[in-house]
């Protein structure tokens, strides 16, 4: 009898241990797979404007780094029309959600109204260090300036966003419109992947800059599992 029960007693264990090992392995399972959490910060180019929902460039983005085996989540936090200043002023409750790395796609709208190169430099410096303090790492997405201001402002401009990366240690990644560009260096747009207005991509634009801007995401969120 004692055999018996031995025998019994074990196997409830041996079974209740199995049990218990296929539910730690599940929920390691489970977090291993949790889809990371990226924040799209930025303006009209982040938001897809005047494109159909799938097209503009936070669902392409998606859509890219799933097709390259990433799970992904990304907020879009584009406001169409927003400068530098906009997105500092909503950047609290944009975070107020977890989020495990962000992508600064600011200034394209200071340089549309002219606003002082060291007034942007001053909101995405404050931008940066809010990030930081959060431990959120990002990937900051240069603007770059026509000639029609001026040689001094657009050198002020265009050095900000090398300046603030190497300040604050974060990725910097190409101008956002380059892959755009009908040249290198040119800052003419190619009209068959522009919309009408010249300024916004089409769906097209937005699918060869995500292939462009790509790789650097995938660094940012390599960076952030890192962490």
């Amino acid at each position: 009898m004692r055999s018996i029960l031995s025998v019994a007693r074990s196997f409830r264990y041996g079974a209740a241990l199995a049990v218990l090992n296929l539910s730690l392995a599940f929920g390691a399972t489970a977090a291993a797979a949790e889809p990371q959490r990226l924040v799209a910060l930025g303006d009209s180019l982040t938001q897809g404007y005047g494109l159909p929902e799938g097209d503009g460039f936070v669902p392409q983005l998606a859509k890219w780094l799933a097709d390259q085996g990433r799970e992904v989540v990304i907020n879009n936090a584009g406001v169409s029309g927003d400068t530098t200043a906009g997105g500092l002023s909503r950047l609290d409750w944009t975070l107020a959600e977890p989020a495990d790395a962000m992508i600064v796609t600011l200034g394209g709208n200071d340089l549309l109204r002219g606003i002082d190169p060291a007034a942007s430099k001053a909101n995405l410096d404050a931008i940066l260090t809010a990030a930081k303090a959060r431990g959120v790492p990002v990937l900051l997405m240069p603007m770059v300036a026509p000639g029609n201001y001026g040689p001094d402002y657009k050198q002020a401009f265009d050095a900000m966003y090398p300046d603030l990366a190497a300040t604050h240690g974060v990725l910097l990644g190409d101008a956002f419109l380059r892959p755009l560009e009908q040249g290198e260096g040119s800052l003419t747009l190619t009209p068959a992947l522009m919309q009408a207005d010249g300024i916004h991509p089409n769906r097209d634009g937005v699918a060869r800059v995500v292939a462009a801007l790509g790789p650097r995401v995938i660094e940012l969120l390599d960076q952030a599992k890192a962490r």
